[in-house]
């Protein structure tokens, strides 16, 4: 297996993860298809989705792959007034991944990242480890403190 740049990241940072690969669906790249494959709930497993506020920029947002994102909550997290979800065909040149390997990890700048508050309740948390088809398992503590990252309410 190739390393990602995530996880060079974060094993330099000497912190503890493991990566599991699953095979993904070039037409079902949803996280739920990887939470069934890896036999984990899909609250275990966190998507990463990259935004842009009306008035503060980029920023990132973390919730379970079984949830929908509330916009007005994401931008409120971010002092913002609104917000939407950059284009599918900006992510590469934004974030530095392709949908379906989106991670907090690498992105190509250090942007503000909020997760679903969610995340307090889990031992581990699987999301994306920069490529299809590879996820990473990280208690969340040592995730979020990576990211410098911080916990809000963000789903419906």
């Amino acid at each position: 297996m190739t390393k990602t740049n995530a996880m060079r990241l974060l094993s330099s940072a000497k912190i503890n993860f493991d990566v599991f690969t699953y095979e993904f669906d070039e037409n079902d790249l949803s996280g739920i298809h990887a939470a069934q494959y890896l036999k984990i709930y899909p609250c275990e497993f966190f998507k990463t989705l990259v935004l842009k506020g009306a008035k503060n920029g980029v920023f990132v947002c973390c919730i379970p792959v079984d949830k929908e994102l509330d916009l007005k909550k994401a931008a409120s997290s971010f002092n913002d007034k609104s917000c939407e979800m950059i284009h599918l065909k900006d992510l590469l040149s934004i974030a530095g991944y392709m949908r379906g390997a989106c991670t907090p990890v690498g992105m190509k700048k250090n942007y503000p990242v909020f997760f679903d508050e969610s995340i307090n309740n889990l031992e581990f948390v699987y999301m994306s480890a920069g490529a299809r088809g590879l996820a990473l398992k990280i208690k969340p503590d040592d995730i979020i403190n990576y990211v410098n990252g911080k916990t809000v309410s963000l789903t419906k």
